[in-house]
């Protein structure tokens, strides 16, 4: 089967949707930091709309791979051409499918292949958005603190490599050093990663390495760019092999990396642009002045409750979001942590239907079609948890209010770091600091509360929390239940 590529878009049948616009007219306004599956799935698909509607062709975007060549061997030999399959069912349970050929994507740069190349683009007279998927922990700062890490191996190295860095920190810091220094214009620099205030955090954490740099370049930025809150949201599993066999089946081309997503699409951002932007808002985002309630809404209600699923049915060997989220137990858990404990610490939403958003947010969990693994979303969870988790539970405690149900969640995570689930089967952390998380586990062989305890006195996850000890009797409590009745029986034990 041939491969996608720009000079096979007329062979696609005619239920494909493809650019309509004239590729070879479109300018790299954005680089994107972390062209992953789901920047493909999200970011672009508003941005091709936004072309389509606006006929701004200022807009194209140019990948950046921060650690690995592997999209770039997909996307490149396609003209940087790939599809979106965006997955449900019908009323009666029959799956569906759409598929959409995205445009909008002109190159894929590898940072470790190529530095000078990723500075370049970043410094290019063109690039007027910098924007920036690389998960929580790709921001190199203390999870409880916020601050940044500046012992890290990664950022140590980026202060005095300005010409080789390897963090997106590094890149853009030394990238505005070029833009300074040739008299170029500011970037928009925009975080889509699943941080409190990520607009907010970039900017401080884009400031203090500044401040390493050049007092100058500090203020430069500080003056000149502007650094917009944004909240994200579309559910987009990890693409399989199936996924490709069965998208290049339907394009009568071999497409090596489609990405999948669910028909929900949601992105509100700050309108707080430095050097001009796309027509998004005709591409489904919305602009608003704060995106502060949208971000606290995101992060809690359906981050929270991911993560809260993930740990749980992962324990229990339900291996998918549907399959887990089908189990009434579960369900019903979930409900109720969203609507008692998670719904009243968010604000700021006036008209906003939490009762109806709750609904249909498990609703778009039991999306059969989409085949989400609880271990993809059970990964990196230090880095998650302060703002899925932790956050709502402050919250609740400085009101006065229980938190049980969140507190079986970080329980949940505990019993996870074990390594192996209640069928036996065996998984890998998947988190930076899963050494030091083992590490911190051992005195549970003695006693649960004390290993809590010390488990939870981490600091750089839990902050002063880990030292309450109701916060900790609370935890121990589920951890003992989790351990001794398994995930199923503690569930129906739930109130």
């Amino acid at each position: 089967m041939e491969r996608l590529h720009p000079s096979r878009l007329d062979v696609l049948p005619d239920r494909v949707e493809r650019p309509r616009y004239d590729r070879s007219a479109l300018r790299a306004g954005i680089v994107h930091l972390g062209i992953g599956a789901f920047q493909r799935a999200h970011l672009a698909v508003v941005n091709e709309a936004a072309i389509h509607a606006s006929g701004d062709l200022r807009w194209g975007v140019v990948g950046v791979s921060l650690r690995q060549a592997d999209t770039w061997n997909a996307l490149v030999p396609q003209g940087g051409l790939y599809t979106v399959a965006i997955r449900d069912t019908t009323a009666d349970g029959q799956p569906r499918e759409s598929l959409q050929v995205i445009g909008n994507l002109l190159d894929v740069l590898v940072a470790p292949d190529n530095p000078a190349a990723v500075l370049a683009r970043l410094a290019d007279a063109d690039t007027r958005i910098v924007s920036l998927t690389i998960t929580e922990k790709g921001y190199h700062r203390n999870p409880a603190s916020g601050a940044l890490d500046s012992l890290d191996p990664d950022i140590a190295h980026d202060l005095v490599n300005p010409a080789a860095p390897r963090t997106a920190l590094g890149f853009i810091v030394h990238a505005m050093q070029l833009r300074r220094q040739r008299g170029a214009a500011p970037v928009t620099l925009l975080s889509c990663d699943n941080l409190p205030a990520n607009g907010d955090t970039l900017r401080q954490l884009v400031l203090a390495f500044a401040a390493h740099v050049d007092a100058a370049l500090q203020d430069w930025i500080a003056t000149h760019c502007s650094f917009p809150n944004s909240m994200v949201d579309r559910i987009v599993p990890r693409t399989t092999d199936a996924d490709r066999a069965a998208v290049s089946e339907h394009l009568g081309l071999t497409d090596a990396w489609p990405v999948i997503g669910e028909p929900f699409l949601d992105w509100a951002l700050e309108d707080n642009f430095a050097n001009g932007r796309p027509a998004w808002d005709k591409g489904g985002a919305r602009f608003v002045p704060h995106a502060e309630p949208f971000e606290k809404l995101k992060l809690r209600m359906v981050n929270g409750s991911h993560s809260a699923l993930a740990y749980l049915g992962a324990m229990a060997g339900w291996r998918t979001v549907d399959r887990a989220v089908a189990v009434p137990a579960l369900h019903r858990y979930l409900d109720t942590l969203m609507r008692d404990e998670i719904a009243p610490t968010l604000s700021g939403l006036p008209g906003f239907d939490l009762d109806d958003y709750r609904t249909r947010l498990l609703q778009r969990f039991a999306n059969p079609a989409l085949q989400h693994q609880t271990h993809q979303i059970a990964m990196d969870g230090s880095q998650k948890l302060p703002q899925r988790l932790l956050g709502t539970v402050r919250d609740r405690i400085a009101e006065g209010r229980p938190y049980d149900r969140l507190a079986l969640a970080l329980a949940a995570w505990i019993y996870y770091l074990r390594g192996s689930d209640e069928t036996g089967a065996p998984h890998a952390i998947a988190d930076p600091l899963a050494a030091t998380l083992t590490e911190r586990l051992a005195p549970l062989a003695q006693s649960v509360h004390d290993g809590v305890a010390h488990f939870t006195a981490f600091t750089p996850v839990f902050g002063e929390l880990g030292r309450d000890p109701r916060f900790v009797s609370a935890i121990a409590r589920h951890l003992v239940a989790l351990r001794q009745r398994g995930v199923a029986a503690t569930l129906e034990a739930q109130p």
